[in-house]
């Protein structure tokens, strides 16, 4: 292994200037530094970032706390970050929290134990006003942008978010549009703040095109495929004669237009069919979804911007980005 002393010695000088030379110090010329990192480099010396660590009092790593990789929202976001850090010489610990609480708690209690210099974290909602893990994060001063809707645990922190509700009002209103009036709504977990946004949108797009709202038409869906499609179950046994199903996600619409196109309904023929996030799926379902795309790569490169600015000392506001309703062959006017 290639230590500094060794540096030093082919470069004729001493190990206090090589270390200031590789870590760019004011008081070393730039020729200096320039024939120092040459030469280092050309003898594979690898800094030990444990050393450099204590020294400087940073680890150079960042938390990244996500439902999980499986979820396709998520995937541009953390190509995003990753992007970044590795531009600005951080390393990402990742972690999933699989939307449960409990592990949340030990995953954010872990990277405290790690030192990391900071968290991008996609909460775990819940009801709760105060958590324990939220609270250490705060006291202790850590970096935290949170990557998604504040709730009453984590109003305290930065945020970045794309707008569900304006979103979600925006789907509505296109829906509205084709002369839907009886429109469905596949709901996601109460807890959620990113569902409860999504689910306000709906209702608001109703309220101001004078639609009374119908809690028939409003059904539990979870954000799975599989719920999507328990929830279509319901839907048909209702009997609503609803024309049009907005979901709380795209995976809970491919769910229910699965079970929709069992049972024979034509999309859009007989029933429009709406999601929510823009997935890869989305475009390459048996019917391409109408959806909402959401900027999940600006997403992703929003919240590592606003981390820069925590990390320097400053105190970034939060970011709101509208999303977009892309149309495809899912929806369209009222079936005569």
């Amino acid at each position: 292994m290639v230590r500094l002393k060794d540096i030093a010695h082919e470069a004729g000088v001493s190990v206090m200037t090589v270390s200031k030379a590789l870590r760019d110090a004011p008081d070393i010329a730039a020729k200096t530094k320039m024939r120092i990192g040459d030469l280092a480099k050309r003898m594979g010396y690898t800094p030990h970032l444990g050393a450099r660590s204590l020294r400087i009092r940073e680890t150079r790593l960042l938390g990244l706390v996500i439902p999980a990789t499986t979820d396709p929202v998520f995937a541009r976001i953390v190509m995003a970050i990753e992007q970044r850090a590795l531009e600005h010489g951080y390393e990402l610990v990742l972690a999933h929290t699989w939307n449960k609480a409990e592990r949340e708690e030990t995953i954010l209690r872990n990277l405290i134990s790690r030192r990391v210099d900071g968290i991008f974290l996609s909460p775990v909602y819940r009801n709760d006003a105060d958590v324990s893990a939220y609270r250490e994060l705060r006291q202790r001063g850590i970096p935290t942008v949170i990557m998604g809707p504040l709730a009453e645990f984590c109003a305290d922190f930065v945020n970045v978010q794309s707008l569900g509700n304006e979103s979600a009002f925006g789907m509505t209103q296109h829906l509205i549009d084709l002369g839907h009036k009886r429109i469905a709504f596949f709901a996601g977990p109460r807890f959620s703040a990113r569902a409860v946004s999504r689910q306000e949108g709906y209702r608001r797009a109703l309220r101001e095109n004078n639609i009374d709202e119908d809690p028939g038409l409003v059904f539990n869906a979870g954000m799975t495929i599989a719920e999507g499609a328990k929830a279509a179950k319901h839907f048909l046994e209702e009997q609503t004669k609803a024309t049009a199903v907005q979901t709380v996600n795209d995976l809970v619409a491919i769910g229910a237009a699965n079970v929709l196109l069992e049972h024979g309904l034509k999309i859009p023929g007989d029933l429009s069919v709406a999601g929510f996030g823009n997935i890869l799926t989305s475009e390459h379902y048996r019917v391409p979804l109408t959806t909402v795309r959401q900027p999940k790569f600006r997403l992703g490169m929003a919240s590592f911007d606003t981390m820069l600015k925590l990390l320097a000392g400053e105190q970034p506001e939060s970011q709101r980005m509208v999303a977009e309703v892309l149309v495809r062959q899912s929806t369209g006017p009222v079936a005569k």
